[in-house]
């Protein structure tokens, strides 16, 4: 597709030893590039735009993905892991790691609560397991306890970390072909949005549609 867009995400090997949140954050926005979640596919129904940006980059054997948000509603009523976390101020992340099926679909609310799970389609997923989600590292500014909504002008970020060999990634220096998109959704705030980093030209808001994932590099 003509505007199927392309990430090329850098290799930072101090990233390694980088351990406090606030180090690899400095790190991301200094070296990778940040990139914006500006499709607004569904602009008739659902045309609000909260400002959602995201930098990303790996360590060899994990990948790094520091997002930030500025909003006028913020929920996080979902805290319990594999709960609809989509219904919150969410952001999410699928990727196809070998550029073709099966993709993972990793979602988190603005507090880290955790959707992620690996499939062929939208119907048929394999969810991940408590010892999996417990690997993929979460840093909220939130913090973690869940609140209903609130109204006013809201900024905030979410650091995760997402070990490449639960993907069944190994990285050898050598760059590796991937497809995916980003994501920021709200399907139950008062302001419901449904944005995208590729766009998706469906008629209704679905996020599971690989055919209009961007094409994705990890150099």
């Amino acid at each position: 597709m003509s505007d199927t867009k392309l990430l090329e995400i850098p290799y930072l090997p101090e990233l390694i030893t980088a351990q406090a949140p606030d180090e690899i954050i400095n790190l991301l926005e200094e070296k990778a590039p940040r990139r914006t979640i500006e499709s607004v596919n569904w602009a008739d129904e659902f045309p609000y735009h909260p400002l959602t940006t995201f930098t990303v980059a790996h360590s060899g054997d994990k990948l790094y993905i520091d997002f930030f948000v500025r909003c006028n509603f913020l929920r996080a009523e979902n805290f319990e892991n594999q709960s609809p976390v989509s219904e919150d101020s969410c952001v999410e992340f699928f990727i196809e790691p070998t550029g073709e099926l099966p993709y993972w679909n990793f979602e988190f609310n603005c507090i880290g609560t955790i959707n992620a799970s690996h499939r062929s389609e939208r119907k048929s997923p394999t969810r991940l397991t408590d010892a999996e989600l417990a690997r993929i590292e979460r840093y909220p500014s939130c913090g973690t306890r869940p609140f209903k909504e609130l109204e006013g002008l809201f900024t905030w970020n979410l650091l995760v970390g997402i070990p490449l060999d639960m993907l069944g990634v190994k990285y050898e220096g050598k760059a590796i072909d991937m497809r995916g998109n980003f994501y920021k959704c709200a399907s139950l705030a008062t302001q419901p949005h449904f944005l995208s980093w590729n766009p998706i030209k469906t008629e209704k808001p679905d996020f599971h549609q690989p055919d209009y994932f961007g094409k994705i590099v990890l150099l």
